[in-house]
């Protein structure tokens, strides 16, 4: 009886080292984290970002519609890193009065180095 109720113990400790193992296990196998993104044409970003967001529903590259067109800001304001910097501004906090009464919303989600690479691709239309 003492040797079934010794075996009936051991094989419970194992099977519950096992379990406690195979929890480290998936610990252990973590995903490294993502390298970040490293872009090499912020052009083709900004492009890619304008396309992804609701830009085009104001915007167009060469014609007006509710807001100017990137073809006319880009004539507005030189590309210079001042203006990408004010232009990703009034990209994030939103503008009105420049084009007209209808204001440009605010797109507080996006970060700033986002709203530079679609300043960037909008200076880019000239």
């Amino acid at each position: 009886m003492k040797r079934l109720f010794l075996a009936f113990a051991l094989a419970s400790i194992v099977a519950c080292s096992k379990s406690d193992n195979s929890g480290n296990k998936d610990v252990l196998k973590q995903e490294p984290e993502a390298a970040p993104k490293v872009v090499t044409d912020p052009i083709a970003e900004g492009q890619s970002l304008v396309e992804g967001a609701d830009c085009l529903g104001c915007h167009k590259v060469d014609e007006r519609m509710i807001g100017p067109s990137y073809k006319e800001v880009a004539a507005k304001y030189e590309n210079t890193p001042e203006n990408v910097e004010l232009l990703a501004d009034k990209i994030i906090k939103g503008s009105s009065g420049i084009w007209g009464d209808v204001p440009m919303p605010a797109h507080n989600g996006l970060s700033k180095e986002n709203a530079k690479f679609m300043a960037q691709y909008i200076l880019s239309s000239k």
